[in-house]
């Protein structure tokens, strides 16, 4: 255990989201078997995996848009399995979407003050804290732009900074990198780094471009055909040879 997660553990013992033997589902179809995860504050963890290994339905079940049909999520401590998705908002979770769920006819401020707002946080606050959050986002010139009008970087851009207006203790977000291009990246990665940093949340980061996640995960938990196939450093998983045939074939691997 490193000296950061030593230090995190006394200033916040027992925190942590975590889904415990979760299986989930779907008319006969396996989408997760008897998955463990935990994320803590202040880590990035990441969640990769082959399209379809049960990433998103991972991320509905912590977030409380789906339930287990066994095992348990708990947040700080508390069984938080039956709980809505609001009631887990306004304990501390926040999630981002793959597909946009912004107001579309409202100004890209207004929708992260409503955010705000919806947590309690009184309005002249919320817009104090939505004008920081677009600044670190790179999206306060189109502050006053409707959301309809945003291209899809920063559609994306805008579902964190709906998350982070909430003050969340972990954050999910479902790939949100998507639709960036290869030279908006690195500033996305500053972003994930101050929200563990800055804002001392833990963040699941569900991404399809490796460098990213390779960049900025402190741990990486690898999900294939519903079941955790690895969990480990990033160095551990690039080395894994089970996570290359996962995601390259066996053949391809048997190459090298």
């Amino acid at each position: 255990m490193t000296e950061t997660s030593r230090s995190d553990d006394e200033r916040w013992p027992g925190a942590a989201l975590r889904a415990t033997a979760v299986s989930r589902s779907f008319e006969g179809v396996q989408a997760l078997d008897d998955v463990t995860i935990d994320l803590r504050r202040n880590e990035v963890v990441g969640l990769i995996g082959p399209n379809g290994a049960g990433k998103s339905t991972l991320v509905n079940v912590l977030s409380g848009f789906d339930a287990p049909t066994v095992g348990t999520v708990e947040l700080d401590g508390q069984d938080v399995t039956r709980w809505p998705a609001h009631k887990r908002g306004r304990a501390g979770l926040a999630r981002t979407f793959q597909h946009s769920r912004s107001f579309r006819t409202l100004s890209v401020r207004e929708n992260v003050e409503i955010a705000a707002i919806g947590t309690g946080t009184r309005p002249r606050e919320a817009r104090r804290r939505a004008d920081g959050l677009l600044a670190l986002l790179g999206l306060d010139r189109r502050a006053d732009a409707a959301a309809s009008s945003l291209p899809h970087g920063d559609e994306r851009r805008l579902g964190v900074a709906r998350a982070l207006a909430t003050q969340p203790r972990y954050v999910l977000m479902d790939e949100p990198a998507a639709g960036l291009t290869e030279a908006e990246v690195p500033a996305f990665a500053a972003v994930v780094r101050s929200v563990r940093d800055d804002h001392e949340a833990g963040v699941l980061l569900i991404d399809h471009n490796m460098a990213l996640i390779m960049d900025v995960c402190d741990r990486i938990h690898v999900l294939d055909q519903g079941r955790m196939l690895a969990e480990g450093t990033p160095s551990d998983i690039r080395a894994n040879l089970d996570v290359a045939a996962a995601y390259l074939g066996e053949s391809a691997v048997a190459e090298e």
